[in-house]
């Protein structure tokens, strides 16, 4: 049996509980979550007065392996802990040899090593290392169809519900930027009028700065009930607003949208709770679209929207184009979807 992976909120849990380790080993594609427990263990483990001597915080580019590993032996002043920080630990040469410090750690030590953007091969020595004496934590991408609960769940952790048309407008106009997209929906609370508690569409235009009929829910919406006038108003405003309304935005969606309904079709079970296993969607709700373009798509004019996208994606990037605008390209790719 696959041993299960340590999760960013299992790492958050135990650091709540005063429960720590040695080195803590953060890694991945995703920022948000190293930054996330890095931040974490910076602000709260040492008290303002400890952090004068006892918070290290160096950079990959300016140090070596060697210079980490002095810092890490150093005992507290006047603390129970010290907290040692490396960030952009991509840039280290020789990481492998942090497995002298690791056969003898020093426990007073919290050691928090920041990899961005890529990962230890989890095959060699050293990793086995670290999960044996640390955490080994890989912070993974979320993927488009999981950005809904993401926002969901963010915000009900502050008390605030978010209308499903608003949260698919959010993730569809930010897409997978955790840090920006966290930092919109603290925009968002914090423009909440006193006593409100609830996030709508309007909202979301007022603040942010989507359309909240002309947006790409809106036109993904329009195209799984082909809508054919809908769907045109929508490319005309896009094409009036290309800065907040971006033709890859707009190509990129659509391509994830009926990529998963080629999917979908593959789906044992046709119903809500079966689509929404099959694409590993998080609640059943979100795979109420896929069914509504089942009815309206086959599987081979599915085959043939993606060709199109494609198509239109390498138009917008000058492949084959001399003179097509976007919102001309848009507007091709809508009625070849739609007939």
């Amino acid at each position: 049996m696959a041993k299960q992976e340590i999760t960013c909120d299992d790492i958050l849990k135990e650091l709540r509980a005063k429960q720590y380790r040695p080195v803590y080993y953060l890694m991945g594609e995703e920022p948000y979550y190293i930054d996330l427990i890095a931040d974490y263990i910076t602000d709260n483990i040492l008290t303002e007065t400890e952090k004068e001597f006892n918070l290290t915080v160096v950079y990959g580019a300016d140090v070596d392996i060697a210079t980490v590993i002095n810092a890490a032996k150093r005992y507290p002043m006047m603390s129970e802990h010290q907290v040692v920080v490396v960030k952009e630990a991509q840039n280290i040469r020789n990481m492998e040899e942090l497995s002298y410090y690791l056969h003898k750690p020093l426990l007073s030590t919290i050691l928090v090593i920041c990899h961005k953007h890529g990962v230890l091969d989890r095959r060699k020595k050293l990793a086995a290392e670290i999960e044996k004496t640390g955490v080994l934590f890989e912070s993974k991408k979320v993927k488009d169809a999981q950005l809904p609960a993401f926002i969901t769940s963010y915000m009900k952790r502050k008390g605030i519900d978010v209308e499903p048309k608003a949260t698919a407008m959010l993730a569809d106009f930010v897409g997978a930027d955790l840090s920006r997209l966290t930092g919109e929906l603290e925009k968002l609370i914090i423009t909440l009028p006193k006593g409100h508690t609830r996030i709508t569409p309007e909202q979301i235009e007022k603040n942010i700065g989507i359309s909240k009929d002309y947006n790409n829910f809106e036109l993904r919406s329009a195209l799984v009930e082909k809508d054919v006038l809908k769907a045109n108003k929508i490319i005309k405003y896009f094409e009036e607003n290309p800065k907040t309304n971006p033709i890859q935005m707009t190509l990129s969606l659509l391509f994830g949208f009926f990529s998963n309904l080629m999917l979908a079709y593959y789906a044992p079970e046709k119903s809500e709770q079966g689509i929404a296993n099959m694409l590993g969607l998080r609640t059943p709700w979100q795979a109420k679209d896929y069914l509504a373009a089942m009815r309206r798509y086959n599987g081979v004019k599915t085959m043939q929207i993606i060709g199109e996208i494609r198509y239109a994606d390498a138009k917008s990037k000058g492949v084959g184009n001399p003179s097509l605008s976007d919102g001309d390209i848009l507007r091709e790719l809508v009625f070849k979807i739609l007939h």
